[in-house]
């Protein structure tokens, strides 16, 4: 578990990137609602983590890649209500910056993804 866990957080490092990235130029540059934003992101990066997940870190071979898929979108959501929740909490609420607020955010729905797509998408 705890190599699976390391594989989980360097496919999360590059999933960091496509949602700053993607955030970013939605929030800063098209001007769009920074909760929109921060959602395209995450979703844009829980998509590439999926697909980096089944070949990398889990090696899984399960034919149901639609229903596979589908349980990892499903606990992205929960964890994107999760992480929107964060960053409301520290921007709103504390005046915290926003991406300050959002790297918390991540770091915290690492720990509830990976445990959930270990234990309900990705089981053997």
């Amino acid at each position: 578990m705890i190599a699976e866990f390391i594989k989980f957080c360097v496919v999360g490092g590059s999933g960091v990137g496509v949602d700053f990235g993607i955030t970013y130029l939605l929030k800063e540059k098209a001007r769009i609602n920074k909760y929109i934003a921060n959602s395209a992101g995450f979703v844009c990066a829980a998509t590439t983590n999926y697909i980096l997940n089944r070949i990398w870190t889990f090696a899984n071979h399960d034919p149901a890649i639609t229903q596979q898929y589908l349980t990892f979108l499903g606990i992205s959501v929960v964890g994107l209500g999760i992480n929107n929740g964060i960053i409301y909490l520290f921007t709103d609420r504390m005046r915290m910056n926003f991406y300050l607020s959002k790297l918390f955010a991540i770091g915290t729905v690492t720990v509830w993804n990976f445990f959930m797509n270990y234990y309900f998408t990705f089981t053997a």
